[in-house]
């Protein structure tokens, strides 16, 4: 299996910043407890509040895809629907 590194960017809308960073952290201790999951750290831009990041590492795509597909995902998606005005999400692998 080959480890894989997320980068996802999230940026909410200036008046659901709250709302977006609330539902964001929902998601650390449940997906840290998933199978595969090495590290899932949230960050906000210290100059943009609206400005989310994740990095997480898996141990193969295969697992991260389940977390993909897990309630706990959908339901953030559902709660921040329409509060959250851009997201970009990068499949990385680690070369040094």
């Amino acid at each position: 299996m080959t480890r894989l590194t997320i980068v996802a960017n999230i940026k909410a809308a200036p008046d659901q910043i709250a709302l977006v960073k609330a539902e964001l952290e929902k998601l650390i201790s449940i997906t840290r407890a998933e199978a595969g999951c090495l590290n899932y750290d949230l960050y906000q831009d210290n100059a943009n509040p609206a400005h989310f990041m994740f990095h997480e590492n898996w141990e193969s795509r295969e697992l991260w895809q389940t977390h993909m597909n897990a309630p706990h995902l959908a339901a953030y998606m559902q709660a921040t629907e329409g509060a959250v005005v851009e997201f970009t999400l990068n499949e990385m692998t680690q070369v040094g």
